[in-house]
């Protein structure tokens, strides 16, 4: 029997630092709700709104499997691997921190804000050697679909990590349905309405609501609006 968790976006927690706001669907930072520490090995997964030309200074990682996914706007990425890019929608960032770094991401504009999905997962080897990489996506191969844009092969589309996982994005139109195959017994899927609303297995989702489901090998999504944007993150349940 397939089992679910549904995370309302009101619910959520919330920082405003002035120049960031954050929403939290796991405890993070200030925000700790024991009821929500994670989703398997997803342990992070932080909808942040960057004003012009602020950002985050220089600060550590290691033993983590981190994705930026751009929503809205550019953002400025340095690292301590001498890499010096700048991610926008339709890419993806991802990083391994694993022995550690050090990096700094900062809103290269100085007149619109950025939008952007902060995503952590614990890998599943310890300590390898830290990497960066990002590519950009053709997004009309979403359009009424899901595209993949991360998993755990080196020669697969989109980005790869150090994590049995798979991620994909597509954006519907109103009424059309779509089945997601679950790729590896044992995982489940964290389903994250980026805009619009949807029903997954008669669930009603909202913008920004998210809703976990396991013990299951497929399960079907609707779009309930035009231009419905959807995060499927498939994920090990087991740490």
């Amino acid at each position: 029997m397939e089992n679910t968790i549904l995370h309302k976006a009101h619910t959520r927690g919330h920082a405003n630092h002035g120049w960031l706001k954050s929403y939290h669907t796991f405890s993070f930072a200030n925000y700790h709700n024991p009821e929500r520490m994670h989703f398997g090995v997803l342990r992070v997964l932080n909808d942040d709104t960057v004003d012009p030309g602020m950002g985050f200074g220089t600060h550590p990682h290691d033993n983590m499997e981190i994705i930026s996914i751009p929503l809205e706007g550019d953002l400025e990425h340095k690292d301590s691997m001498g890499n010096t890019t700048v991610i926008k929608s339709g890419d993806v960032q991802v990083m391994s921190a694993g022995t550690g770094i050090f990096h700094s991401e900062y809103n290269k504009n100085k007149d619109q804000r950025v939008k952007f999905l902060q995503i952590w997962l614990y890998p599943n080897k310890r300590n390898v050697q830290p990497r960066y990489d990002q590519i950009t996506l053709n997004v009309a191969e979403r359009k009424n679909k899901f595209q993949q844009i991360l998993s755990p092969n080196t020669d697969d589309e989109g980005v790869w990590i150090h994590q049995d996982a798979w991620f994909h994005i597509g954006k519907f139109d109103n009424e059309v349905t779509s089945q997601y195959q679950l790729k590896k017994k044992g995982n489940g899927v964290y389903v994250f309405v980026i805009s619009g609303s949807a029903s997954v297995e008669n669930q009603l989702l909202e913008t920004r609501d998210g809703f976990g489901i396991w013990d299951t090998d497929a399960f079907t999504i609707t779009a309930n609006a035009e231009n419905t944007e959807i995060l499927l993150m498939e994920v090990p349940m087991t740490l």
